[in-house]
């Protein structure tokens, strides 16, 4: 398996980052197998599917850099550069371009655990080829959904650090990728893979969330930064209330016995808080006003039921312990929500 050593002040320093470029490579990856990770980014692989796929049969050259990057158990290093938490796409892909031909060659051999194909051997143009496909999809089939993937991104975030402030950096890194989990002694098991253990005490230590995934990868500028990519909790669901797609009213979130100790429309709130949400999520979801939701969160967090932490430009409400103790008391049962 594979293992990083991790010291105590590492980890305490390590953070949270969100990365469009991660983002975007990540929906490489499932437009490359054709299959969504979840039902709710179906209609977006649908839509996006049949250009990827007509685009790479035009450009021979690209495909098979696609498929030699992507392999069996490694992922071509510089297609992945580490994210730094304080970069557009537009300069995190250039780390891409500027990759050295003969690295790009070297990473893929590497990820393809053998030669490469003739069609890629002695080209310089790679790291163009790569960075140029990066951009088309974060032009044409990720920017125009960042703002909703950022706040589902968001809401993974807020998430894990209310975990991790009440399960320890165990219970945090033990959910947050298969494969992954806190092994004692200040080692990190990353991935089940058989590769050498790295010592990273002293670097930066990053965990970037993205969305359509099951596992993720890991990524490193050595000795400086090290990163996690792991799948978030969130998907991308609907949320457009229509006649095709109702939002259940805020009554039907909640049971009852809350609806009469909270009042209907609060309780529905409460119960709705199964991942963290903004008020504009709420709204959405609660088919209730901006104000009238606004109010109920004013009494819940009054009350200490639930709390709210900053991310990025969202203010993120999730339920405390109490919120989820008085919820379990009603008999509520989760409610399916559609965390975008």
């Amino acid at each position: 398996m594979g293992w990083w050593q991790v010291n105590a002040d590492t980890l305490a320093g390590s953070r949270f980052v969100i990365s469009p470029l991660a983002e975007t490579f990540a929906c490489l990856k499932a437009l490359s197998a054709g299959t969504a990770a979840h039902p709710g980014e179906r209609a977006w692989l649908n839509a996006h599917l049949p250009d990827h796929r007509r685009r790479l049969a035009a450009d021979p050259v690209t495909a098979a850099l696609v498929r030699a990057g992507l392999g069996p158990e490694w992922i071509a290093d510089f297609l992945t550069p580490t994210p730094r938490g304080d970069e557009d796409f537009a300069a995190e892909v250039a780390r891409v371009r500027d990759a050295s031909p003969e690295a790009a060659r070297a990473h893929l051999v590497v990820a393809l655990r053998g030669p490469l194909p003739a069609i890629l051997r002695g080209r310089d143009d790679l790291p163009g080829r790569a960075a140029d496909l990066l951009t088309h999809l974060w032009t044409e089939a990720v920017r125009p959904y960042w703002p909703r993937r950022r706040r589902v991104l968001e809401a993974d975030v807020v998430a894990r650090t209310a975990q991790l402030s009440q399960g320890g950096w165990a219970a945090a890194l033990d959910a947050m990728r298969p494969g992954m989990r806190w092994l004692g002694e200040n080692r990190l098991q990353v991935n089940l893979h058989e590769y050498p253990p790295q010592e990273i005490s002293g670097a930066e230590l990053l965990f970037v969330p993205v969305t359509p995934q099951r596992h993720g990868w890991v990524s490193w500028e050595e000795p400086d930064r090290y990163a996690v990519v792991y799948p978030c909790s969130g998907v991308l669901a609907h949320t457009e209330p229509s006649a095709a797609h109702a939002v259940p009213s805020a009554g039907s979130a909640a049971p009852e016995s809350l609806g009469r100790l909270l009042g209907i429309a609060r309780a529905g709130v409460l119960a709705r808080l199964d991942s963290p949400m903004s008020t504009s999520q709420l709204v959405a979801v609660t088919g209730q006003g901006l104000g009238s939701v606004g109010r109920h969160l004013k009494v819940l967090l009054d009350a200490r039921l639930v709390r709210r932490r900053r991310s990025g430009r969202s203010v993120l409400y999730y339920r405390t312990a109490a919120g989820e103790v008085l919820l379990r008391a009603q008999g509520a049962a989760r409610v399916p929500t559609d965390r975008s």
